[in-house]
């Protein structure tokens, strides 16, 4: 029974504003079902299933056998990470960062709230690429914004164009925010799509650009381009990346923005008083990774491409799924829109949202609906499972495709 003590206690108002996020709340669903002694398979996270390389794993295990690294490290990270950071971006990227310009978070998550945290002002808007990864629309409203969204469309790879971009911007526009390469879509921007939407920025002085790029080494399309890579708007671009997807560190919980000398000192300012340094461990092991053999990661891209090919494949013997080829990530977001108004059981199935429960509970196939990235006509599979498992998934699919009536 709720007592008169609770029923006055209130939270913020800022807690109405957001939801909670669909990947995580299909994982939990998958989860219940599967101590129910279900055997669902699982193409909802966004998460590698490879191993974290061995040679990474051995580093964390050297920093704790060398007891050196028990204590409070650095706000934005060891400058021994940093610089080896920045040294990256210099050698892969051609992008001329400084260690200063660097700062270590718990993931590109907590560095894309750091970056909002300090940019936004109460009512500042972000222009939003669609579709988009979940969580950039609500930390963008955590933060006092509005997020203003751009529709990309299946027939053009789900980008969106300079033209957009330019119809867009008001004077409250304050960020672009963008992923390449994409998740859910795995659409990337070529050099030249990447050309015209910086035309279409440094037209305005007070105008930032957030670049996702954690998906860089998953790119099937040739060498990852960085739109901070044009001089006229690397001034005023946060690039922002991590471990977790290339490197199969999803659990070691690290990420970095590269990012003008104002911004990353806001960004330390912030993180100080929410977490502090990152765990000290993890950073050993990403500095690792940074120095260590990449022959791994194109091992890991070769088995994506594959998977990729073998479920788009899959998918286009489905009547009514339509499909693009993502040319990078580990997802493919096929358009279900066919199929809604269809039922089964009497129960209707309204939008993808609907679809997506459809599949986990009758097909034991867990996904993600396309509301959440902006697109509900669409739903995201992950192709970070094995061939066997895409080849179930599609076939379960299939058949709880063809029940609806």
């Amino acid at each position: 029974m709720e007592s008169n003590t609770e029923t006055k206690l209130t939270l913020s108002n800022r807690f109405d504003n957001i939801t909670e996020s669909a990947t995580l709340v299909m994982a939990v669903k998958a989860r219940e079902l599967q101590a129910k002694g279900v055997n669902v398979i699982k193409l909802n996270l966004g998460e590698p299933d490879f191993a974290t390389p061995q040679y990474i794993q051995d580093a964390a295990k050297e920093a704790i056998d060398d007891g050196k690294y028990f204590s409070y490290p650095p706000v934005p990270g060891y400058p021994e990470l940093r610089t080896a950071i920045a040294e990256k971006l210099q050698t892969e990227n051609g992008l001329d960062y400084k260690m200063e310009n660097v700062v270590v978070s718990a993931g590109a998550k907590h560095s894309i709230a750091n970056v909002m945290l300090s940019i936004l002002n109460e009512g500042d808007e972000v222009i939003v690429f669609s579709p988009y990864w979940v969580s950039y629309t609500d930390q963008i409203v955590l933060a006092g914004g509005k997020p203003v969204i751009l529709k990309g469309e299946i027939e053009n790879d789900f980008k969106v164009s300079a033209e957009q971009l330019r119809a867009a911007i008001t004077p409250k526009t304050k960020a672009i925010l963008f992923s390449s390469p994409c998740n859910p879509t795995g659409t990337v921007f070529t050099k030249d799509e990447l050309r015209e939407i910086a035309d279409e920025v440094k037209k305005h002085d007070d105008l930032y650009i957030v670049s996702d790029e954690i998906y860089e080494y998953i790119n099937f399309g040739g060498p990852h381009v960085s739109i901070a890579s044009f001089d006229d708007v690397k001034d005023r671009t946060v690039v922002v990346n991590g471990f977790s997807k290339g490197f199969a560190m999803t659990g070691w919980r690290i990420g970095y923005i590269a990012a003008p000398v104002h911004v990353a000192k806001a960004c330390i300012v912030i993180q100080g008083q929410v977490t502090s340094g990152i765990n000290t461990i993890t950073q050993r092991a990403a500095l690792a990774a940074l120095k260590g053999d990449r022959s791994v990661i194109e091992e890991m891209r070769a088995a994506y491409l594959r998977r990729r090919d073998l479920l788009k494949g899959l998918l286009d013997d489905i009547e009514g799924v339509k499909t693009n080829l993502p040319q990078g990530a580990f997802y493919i977001f096929p358009d279900f829109s066919s199929y809604f108004g269809k039922s089964f059981n009497g129960q209707v199935i309204k939008d993808s949202s609907d679809l997506a429960l459809y599949f986990l509970n009758e097909a034991h196939v867990s996904t993600v609906a396309g509301a959440a990235f902006g697109a509900p006509n669409c739903i995201r599979i992950s192709y970070a499972a094995s061939d066997e498992e895409l080849v179930a998934a599609c076939e379960k699919i299939k058949v709880a495709l063809a029940d609806l009536k």
